[in-house]
């Protein structure tokens, strides 16, 4: 529907994941979509969070999602993935198709209408060196959820070039972009509570296993570990959710964008200047004060997205 409405703005899921859809699945679903926004599609994924928690799995291994992401691109390709190689589907669930003992059948698996089509970049989500290395090696774009601090981008984007260099691909072949935590308001504190929900999401990714990932100082890794033990996902984005009160102004003010819109155009030109062309930012005011979202809003509207139109 999005797509026959518009003509400009690009179109996909923030981020889906490689577990709870066949890989052959995703990629028609968004190859469709390409076809119909005249080539506007993109296709953002990770590992899993929220979808796969209410199934009661973690996020997918990463060895799982690796393979997925071959088969991913192999598909939007237009090329074939192995019958062999094709492991997600149980025997339990479906026999080999040889019980069937038909004359003649595919030999392996291929959509053959996606190669007609304009290949979707693919974008992954990714804040751990594994999962970097990772997209590294298999997506179009790299979208870090690093928080906004230019220490740890820097650090994400270096760990990603060495890896596409081990690899024996071009460092430059990919590009990069971030989840950001955004919020503009004239009461310093009001802005860090607007963003408090959402910023528990994507920090919580730097700590999800027990182990912190990239740049920290003391303060900001103990953060980290609070918010990883009092973590309660059914108030997941929430900003009055247990978690969302163990983060620290400090905190706040490093891992997201808080303040004036001119002090926020300010972070975002950092970001640019570090190489990334791509920035999707969210509020996460799930839980927040209604009438403070709101002012924020029309702030973030008549102000900052004019200031910031223009930077990357």
């Amino acid at each position: 529907m999005a797509a026959t409405a518009t003509e400009r703005i690009g179109l996909g899921p923030g981020v889906t994941n490689s577990v709870t859809r066949n890989a052959a699945v995703t990629a028609t679903a968004i190859a469709s979509v390409q076809r119909v926004a005249e080539g506007r599609a993109v296709l953002g994924i990770g590992r899993g969070d929220s979808a796969l928690a209410h199934l009661g799995r973690a996020p997918a291994r990463v060895a799982q999602f690796e393979r997925y992401l071959r088969h991913l691109q192999a598909y939007l390709r237009g090329e074939s993935v192995p019958f062999d190689d094709i492991v997600d589907i149980p025997v339990e669930v479906a026999p080999p198709m040889s019980e069937l003992q038909l004359a003649d059948a595919p030999t392996d698996s291929r959509i053959g209408w996606i190669a007609e089509t304009d290949k979707v970049p693919v974008e992954v989500a990714a804040s751990g060196p594994k999962v970097i290395e990772v997209g590294a090696r298999h997506a179009d774009r790299l979208m870090f959820t690093l928080g906004a601090d230019t220490e740890r981008l820097a650090w994400g984007i270096a760990h990603a070039r060495q890896a596409r260099t081990d690899a024996g691909l071009d460092p430059d072949g990919i590009a990069f972009g971030a989840y950001i935590n955004a919020a503009s308001h004239g009461d310093i504190d009001i802005a860090r509570d607007l963003v408090r929900g959402g910023l528990t999401t994507f920090a919580r990714f730097s700590v999800m296993h027990g182990k912190t990932s990239g740049p920290l100082n003391d303060d900001n890794r103990k953060v980290l570990q609070d918010l990883r033990r009092t973590y309660d996902m059914r108030k997941h984005t929430q900003g009055d959710s247990r978690q969302a009160g163990v983060l620290t102004p400090d905190f706040i003010d490093r891992f997201a964008i808080v303040g004036s819109p001119a002090q926020c155009v300010e972070r975002l030109q950092g970001l640019a200047a570090l190489g990334l062309d791509k920035v999707i930012i969210s509020g996460g005011r799930r839980g927040a004060d209604p009438e403070a979202a709101k002012e924020a809003q029309v702030l973030m509207e008549k102000k900052f997205c004019q200031r910031s139109r223009s930077i990357l």
